[in-house]
C-alpha cells in the first residue's frame, strides 16, 4: 500500500481527537483524545518507518506507547482524587486540586 493511505488514516484520527481535546469537557473524554492523537501519530512513524525500511521509527512508536501509558496513569489519578474530594469534573470548573 502507498504510505499516503497510513498518513491520510493518521490525519482522520488525529484530528478526531484535536477536535475531542478542544471541544469536550470532561477530563476522561480528553484523556481518550489525547490516547487518539498519540495513536495517531505513532501510526504515522511506523508507516515512515516502513517506507525507509529501518526500525527506527517503531521503537520512537513504542516510547510513544510507554508517555501515553504514563499519562492515563497519571491523569485517571487526578480524576480519581477528584471524584473523591467531590470537587467539580468539568474542566471548567475545576480551578486547582488542593492537597
Amino acid at each position: 500500500m502507498n504510505i499516503g493511505w497510513y498518513l491520510a488514516v493518521s490525519t482522520l484520527i488525529f484530528s478526531i481527537g484535536a477536535a475531542g481535546v478542544l471541544t469536550r469537557r470532561n477530563p476522561l473524554v480528553i484523556l481518550l483524545c489525547l490516547e487518539l492523537m498519540l495513536n495517531a501519530a505513532n501510526v504515522a512513524l511506523i508507516a515512515f518507518a516502513r517506507m525507509h525500511g529501518n526500525g527506527e521509527g517503531q521503537i520512537f512508536a513504542i516510547v510513544v506507547m510507554v508517555v501515553a501509558a504514563c499519562e492515563v496513569c497519571i491523569g485517571l489519578g487526578v480524576v480519581v482524587a477528584l471524584y473523591r474530594r467531590r470537587l467539580p469534573i468539568d474542566v471548567d470548573e475545576l480551578r486547582e486540586l488542593q492537597g
